[in-house]
């Protein structure tokens, strides 16, 4: 996925606590038979910082 001009993406890790948080509650909604589909995305959700900045040139 590439973003356009002018937008910047980040993704990083977040702090150890809330990713295993994230991890466990992923793993728990699968054992619940949550459907994979939307159980992983919401802990990835959960244990990723997702960043989306827009920025402009100064003219």
């Amino acid at each position: 996925m590439v973003p356009r001009t002018g937008v910047s993406v980040d993704i990083c890790p977040r702090d150890l606590p809330i990713a295993l948080i994230g991890t466990a509650g992923g793993a728990l909604a699968l054992w619940a038979d949550a459907p994979g589909r939307i159980a992983v995305p919401v802990a990835l959700l959960i244990v990723l910082d997702v960043r989306i900045r827009r920025w402009r040139r100064r003219t």
